[in-house]
């Protein structure tokens, strides 16, 4: 077994999360609370095929004029989620205390700006000409809207973007957590962004993993994925002695087993090397795990590799659950969001639902939670973001 150098945790000091289950934490966990579907039919754009979707429908607020170039759905997501519950603050007194220099941001998206420059084209078909406004590097590109943030924020540590499918956000924890341990930073701001496009939902569908009807991740019956879109944010700080008790990133394992582009490794070989690593990272052990946060699209073979990687390392499976068939898959945002739903759960006392299960596949040796669990005190959490090209990463959470 390879050996790890232990990784030394770090302070999640604030989070903050915009997602079709609500426009911040607080109605995020209300949602996770009632356990009820929050995905709709889709009024962005039109579709050839039927689905719903995790659609953020609550208006969004404008780029101030001196970055406008930036502005792109990504961005106003971004920008949002931001400006709730006093995170913006946050970061401004991270900023404060150590330096706009000595605090980075990492971005992990998939999508990015892809919607708006699908507008673009079809104005550049309608007209001829692409819009004047319209700028690729500022929009389009992974990297733009974590331009966009630093900006909006004055910071001027490290900045850049992770784009790797499904387990964007849930790495940009890990490099985050690295820059702090190697000195370079003292906080960072780590934004898990991805917007709903016409290319993803497209691309899906042709690959036949888009389920027409809401999602049933883990479930004997599931049909295929619903995309969903979402912004969430993570303030990342070196441990203080000053510093009130907070929850902790421990450790963030990856692995990447190149099985298939689009498919999972069948016996869940990559999801297992990442979880494994998280906790030998840690230095801690399987047996002390209270959760798993499942990555639990609902795709047949996902969901079956997922839970074959868990019974390969886990002699007595935690109890599990997942939410995207609560908000969706949020792609690239999806190991944010999650960890977010993470600290809800080991911060006010309560394990997720797996909303839309109704009858876990006999095929899973594990404890797939379809309803929430209360009045529990989790200790340990690790969650789950596994994309393609077995790009996998997960992330070991714990709360004193």
């Amino acid at each position: 077994m390879t050996q790890y150098s232990k990784m030394v945790p770090v302070a999640v000091t604030a989070y903050q999360c915009v997602s079709a289950a609500g426009d911040d934490v607080e109605a995020l966990y209300r949602n996770l609370l009632a356990n009820r579907s929050c995905l709709k039919p889709l009024r962005l754009f039109e579709l050839p095929f039927k689905t719903v979707v995790g659609e953020v429908v609550s208006a969004m607020p404008e780029i101030r004029h001196n970055l406008k170039a930036y502005d792109c759905r990504n961005a106003r997501l971004a920008l949002m989620a931001l400006n709730q519950g006093g995170f913006r603050n946050e970061v401004e007194r991270a900023a404060a205390r150590y330096g706009t220099g000595r605090v980075g941001l990492i971005l992990g998206t998939s999508t990015s700006g892809i919607y708006d420059t699908e507008k673009a084209y079809v104005e550049l078909l309608r007209n001829g000409e692409m819009p004047a406004e319209f700028e690729f590097l500022k929009t389009h590109t992974a990297q733009a809207t974590a331009e966009f943030l630093q900006m909006e924020l004055g910071l001027h540590g490290p900045c850049y973007a992770i784009s790797t499918a499904c387990s964007s956000s849930a790495k940009a924890l890990g490099a985050a957590q690295r820059l702090i341990q190697a000195d370079v930073c003292d906080a960072m701001l780590v934004a898990g962004v991805d917007s709903l496009c016409r290319l993803t939902l497209r691309g899906f569908h042709s690959l036949q993993l888009v389920s027409p009807e809401n999602c049933r991740p883990m479930d004997a019956g599931r049909q295929g994925i619903n995309i969903g879109e979402a912004a969430a944010l993570v303030l990342l700080e070196r441990i203080e002695p000053d510093q009130p008790e907070k929850p902790r990133l421990l450790a963030v394992g990856e692995s990447s087993d190149a099985y298939h582009m689009s498919a999972p490794h069948p016996q869940g070989a990559g999801a297992a090397a990442a979880m494994s690593q998280a906790l030998q990272l840690a230095g801690r052990e399987a047996k002390e795990v209270d959760y798993i946060n499942l990555h639990a699209t609902a795709s047949q073979l996902n969901d079956l590799s997922e839970a074959r990687a868990i019974a390969s390392l886990f002699n007595h499976p935690p109890l599990c659950s997942g939410v995207k068939g609560l908000l969706g898959h949020t792609l690239g945002a999806a190991g944010a969001v999650e960890v977010v739903v993470s600290l809800l759960a080991l911060e006010r006392g309560f394990l997720p639902g797996t909303c839309g299960l109704r009858q876990t596949d006999p095929q899973f040796c594990l404890q797939v939670l379809a309803e929430p669990v209360l009045n529990v005190k989790p200790r340990l959490v690790l969650s789950n973001a596994l994309g393609f090209g077995g790009n996998n990463a997960s992330v070991l959470l714990e709360v004193a």
